[in-house]
């Protein structure tokens, strides 16, 4: 018998969406996984930013959901973190991807967990829980960060061990990065916490800050400070609204495209 072959949709552009080649795809384990796919010559972005991608819906539109982008804006492709969703209407079928299939991408990214949205600071924090770590990925290898602040921190906070992506890359402090490596052996901080499995830290974020332990090896205080701290969110709902209060009660004020702030979270995630 021969193999029978799944003939894949050909996606058509349209005004608002480019169709683009998926590169390279890891799993990372059964329910999470990134994908790079190209990018185009039009496309840019700030670093932190997020975007719409998505595939060919049953109906034979686009079924589209925003994406954080998790390269920086200097890469040549552009990368995401998913998660896998067997009943989703998209990540059902995205979690199939190989190398050479199709994808939609939108051609407007936007966002609020970028630079332009805070205030100059010294010390930059960005506390992320599972695939919320995207922008933050993008964001720790652009050159501009290490410019705009003395110390980088990212703080990520997931269930398994196995659900810490590019846990290498920045245990490593970004060392294979052309463009970030020498500024980041001195500058950034990666702050991994698993929450049902044991590991060096085995707590939720809010216990890290309470106890300290977030700080250890930080230059500074070990405690945020409005005058010189700096702070992006991006994650589970819970997580966001209970270091949103906490922020504002320390005299953070949040931030935005307009209106830069003592800190960001993506509003179009969160509702």
């Amino acid at each position: 018998m021969s193999d029978v072959t799944i003939e894949k949709p050909v996606l058509e552009p349209t005004g608002a969406l480019t169709v683009e080649t998926v590169l390279s795809v890891r799993h990372w384990n059964e329910h999470l996984f990134s994908f790079r796919i190209s990018r185009p010559a039009s496309f840019r972005f700030r670093s932190g930013e997020f975007v719409m991608i998505g595939l060919q819906g049953d109906n034979g539109k686009p079924l589209l959901r925003a994406y954080s982008v998790a390269s920086p804006a200097w890469d040549e492709e552009l990368e995401f973190l998913s998660i896998k969703v067997q009943d989703g209407p998209l990540t059902s079928k995205l979690q199939l991807i190989q190398p050479g299939d199709q994808i939609y991408l939108g051609r407007k990214p936007t966002g609020t967990l970028v630079t332009d949205a805070l205030l100059p600071g010294k010390r930059l924090f960005m506390l992320s829980t599972g695939t919320g770590l995207a922008p933050f990925l993008s964001l720790a290898r652009d050159p501009d960060v290490y410019e705009f602040y003395e110390q980088v921190v990212v703080v990520h906070s997931v269930r398994r061990v196995s659900d810490l992506a590019f846990h290498d890359e920045l245990t490593g402090k970004l060392a294979e990065d052309p463009l970030v490596a020498e500024q980041a052996a001195a500058q950034f901080h990666y702050v991994p916490t698993v929450t049902r499995e044991p590991f060096r830290n085995n707590v939720r974020i809010d216990k890290l800050v309470e106890s300290g332990a977030l700080f250890e090896g930080i230059p500074g205080e070990a405690r945020f400070n409005p005058e010189t701290d700096r702070v992006m969110m991006c994650g589970s709902m819970e997580m966001i609204k209970q270091f949103g209060a906490y922020f504002e009660e320390h005299g953070f004020a949040e931030g935005s495209n307009a209106a830069p702030g003592a800190y960001v979270i993506e509003r179009a995630f969160v509702g």
